[in-house]
């Protein structure tokens, strides 16, 4: 703001001359200025614009306490990282944080309430995948646009154009992005030394799989994929066929093909899920999984660290991450693999820069303050090493290549730090692990070097003129489907037809029909073939 607010010098002053003095500063229509009784429930543009101080800088003379939610479990140590961020904050930006935590028993219903209640919010974790287009769509969140150039200057200059996108609705920036690229595709982690000593060809298709799963059980006397190995048949089925998942809930609807957006099927329909069924079929009854599967809530990597599994599904983050795990804490394991499912078709899709970021509700009694608290928790390493690693020397050491041991050396294990940090994550201030795979690193270069942009995540639907149809062939899906995709079923042929005409009866082509409408007219906005 170039002009600068005259100081009031007589408490006689008439509101229309306050008024025009306001409107002298107001600049581009700035926020308010983080008073509880400004702008509340409103949009940015009608806001007044904050009072500077004499150096220009936003007026932080008055305090505020800021009520923040972030998804997820708070640390044990969580309450003390806060304090000392409070005394920094109040030092800084004369302002507190009372930070909250949904977690993850209850996040979507206590995030709904949220959103919904007219709580006085003022920041919390968003994300594609906590149904961000959705509420974005319901007006919930705050039209930060003005604001961010002002109140998060280093944030809005930094942050990628094409994430800035990823986060505007109708033309209005919604969140903050997280400005840290990843890649999240789905994959195979392994016993790769069980994989040498059967001397079974390295894993690089389904074929080769396969031979891996027969060898463990037949050789080890192994049930492979032990425990819940639905995440494990499900991904893989999508991604072999390079399958889709288009418009969020309508689980048996995808787009046939990434290059392909416009052509969307329900695919128990296809050629391509009878092929897929009368595999399972002989995948469980040679023993790859248990008959019991769809009832098991353990997760199949924990068999793996008791040697009683050899195969668990796991995005890449997820995998580098359990493998690391392993290398640290199960030294009888000598060596693991992880084949990513990008391999089948040859190219990765990285995150929308709104799979993780902050936003703030339009109920916020204070948005420019909370935009001046994550300036500072982005970008000052200070702030970020605290609120996304802990108290260094309690919870994490750094060594001289800026590489992160969580927890320090000899330190109870329960002392390494974690939040729910991916909100402000940034690369340039981002410390890797010192254990970490070595295989991460390679396998991101191959992810960079055939990435395409990500389509599908922005389609936006809210199935309302289907709701019914939807909650039925639901039902169907999870009654009939799943045993299916599992080849818990005596006769293939004749569990398909059955499906199929329960989702008939459901109203699954009621559904279809919705779903296309939304992709075709989402694809003539963006262009796409």
């Amino acid at each position: 703001m170039k002009k600068r607010l005259f100081k009031l010098l007589s408490i006689c002053m008439t509101v229309a001359m306050l008024t025009a003095m306001l409107s002298a500063c107001g600049g581009s229509g700035g926020s308010g200025s983080g008073s509880s009784e400004e702008g509340k429930g409103t949009d940015s543009s009608s806001k007044e614009t904050a009072a500077t101080t004499d150096d220009g800088k936003p007026d932080t003379s008055k305090k505020v306490v800021l009520n923040w939610y972030l998804l997820g479990d708070a640390h044990a140590d969580t309450p003390k990282v806060v304090a000392e961020w409070n005394k920094m904050l109040e030092q800084d930006l004369n302002t507190t944080v009372k930070l909250n935590f949904t977690t993850w028993n209850d996040w979507q219903t206590k995030y709904n309430l949220l959103l919904a209640s007219g709580e006085k919010v003022d920041m919390l974790f968003a994300s594609s995948w906590a149904d961000f287009f959705k509420y974005s769509k319901q007006g919930a969140f705050l039209d930060l646009t003005e604001l961010l150039p002002k109140y998060a200057p280093d944030t809005w200059k930094e942050v990628p154009e094409q994430d800035w996108k990823d986060v505007s609705v109708g033309g209005k920036i919604l969140a903050v992005p997280s400005t840290y690229p990843e890649y999240t595709p789905d994959g195979l982690v392994y016993r790769e030394d069980w994989r040498e000593e059967l001397n079974v060809p390295e894993i690089t298709d389904l074929d080769s799989i396969e031979k891996y799963l027969e060898a463990v059980k037949t050789v080890k006397k192994v049930t492979p994929i032990k425990g819940k190995a639905w995440n494990e048949v499900n991904t893989l089925f999508h991604s072999y066929y390079d399958f889709k998942n288009i418009g969020g809930d309508s689980g048996v609807i995808v787009a046939k093909s990434y290059d392909t957006p416009r052509d969307v099927v329900a695919y128990p329909f296809t050629t391509e899920f009878e092929e897929w069924a009368k595999r399972m079929k002989t995948w469980a009854d040679k023993g790859f999984w248990t008959s019991n599967t769809l009832s098991i809530q353990q997760e199949s990597g924990d068999f793996i660290k008791t040697g009683t599994g050899a195969v668990y599904w796991r995005n890449a983050p997820g995998a580098s991450g359990f493998i690391s795990d392993i290398e640290k804490n199960y030294k009888q394991i000598k060596k693991m693999g992880y084949f990513p499912f990008t391999r089948f078709h040859n190219y990765a899709v990285p995150n929308l820069g709104i799979n993780n970021g902050m936003a703030i509700p339009k109920n916020s009694e204070n948005p420019e303050r909370s935009l001046m608290v994550l300036e500072k928790l982005r970008n000052d390493p200070k702030y970020y090493n605290l609120m996304t690693y802990g108290i260094e020397g309690e919870n994490y050491t750094l060594d001289d290549k800026g590489e992160i041991t969580s927890p320090p050396e000899g330190k109870d294990p329960k002392k390494g730090y974690s939040i729910a940090s991916w909100g402000w994550r940034y690369s340039k201030n981002d410390h890797p692990s010192s254990s970490r795979w070595a295989g991460e690193d390679e396998l991101i270069a191959e992810f960079k070097a055939e990435s395409k942009p990500e389509i599908f995540s922005p389609i936006l639907m809210d199935y309302q003129p289907v709701k019914s149809q939807l909650a039925a062939v639901n039902q169907v899906y999870q009654q009939f489907g799943m045993p299916l995709m599992m080849g818990l079923v005596p006769d293939v042929d004749k569990a398909i037809e059955n499906y199929r005409n329960k989702l008939k009866a459901a109203g699954v082509d009621e559904v279809l029909a919705y779903v296309q409408k939304e992709v075709n007219a989402y694809a003539d906005e963006k262009g796409l073939k």
